[in-house]
């Protein structure tokens, strides 16, 4: 059996959270504290150190999930969780593009940590045509073509088998070299 460790990381409030909730076949280790600051206009919880969930792949293969903090104010998190790590997820919020110059410095924080592989879960994506949202952000973070953006809604299940299939093809490419 071969297991994965993956980082799910980005901005406050892009659904780093919910997108581990939505596919643990384990109930989340989770340490989603009230929020103290201006910040709960925004959502009344907020993760202090990090989530834990586990998926298995297949019987061969089993994924486990660290969720990062989103507030700065916890971002010493990152580099404990992304000890070990063989790829991660930034997960950003398409409804708020003034969060997408902190995804792009979370991605040069974590280029600092790692040469792992990493895909962008896009949530909050509007119904039809991506092409324009994800060329956008693409721009914001300053990444080339060949990193998977990849649109989710970080509550379907479905989608978010997608995104972590995305990562886990990146990161057997990356292994096989």
């Amino acid at each position: 059996m071969r297991s994965f460790k993956i980082v799910v990381t980005g901005p406050f409030s892009a659904g780093k959270t919910t997108f581990i909730k939505s596919i643990s076949e384990i109930a989340i280790v989770s340490t989603e504290r009230a929020i103290s600051d201006s910040t709960r206009r925004v959502k009344a919880e907020t993760t202090v150190a990090m989530d834990f969930g586990r998926i298995t792949i297949s019987k061969d293969i089993v994924l486990y999930l660290f969720g990062t903090p989103g507030q700065e104010r916890f971002d010493f998190m990152w580099q404990i969780l992304s000890e070990g790590m063989l790829g991660y997820i930034l997960m950003l919020d398409a409804s708020r593009p003034e969060t997408f110059a902190e995804g792009r410095r979370i991605l040069e924080f974590f280029g600092t940590l790692s040469d792992a592989p990493y895909v962008v879960g896009a949530t909050r994506v509007p119904e039809g045509d991506h092409s324009q949202v994800i060329e956008k952000i693409r721009e914001e973070l300053n990444i080339d073509g060949d990193i998977q953006i990849i649109p989710c809604n970080a509550l379907e299940k479905e989608d978010v088998k997608k995104v972590l299939l995305g990562l886990l093809y990146d990161i057997l490419k990356t292994l096989d070299k």
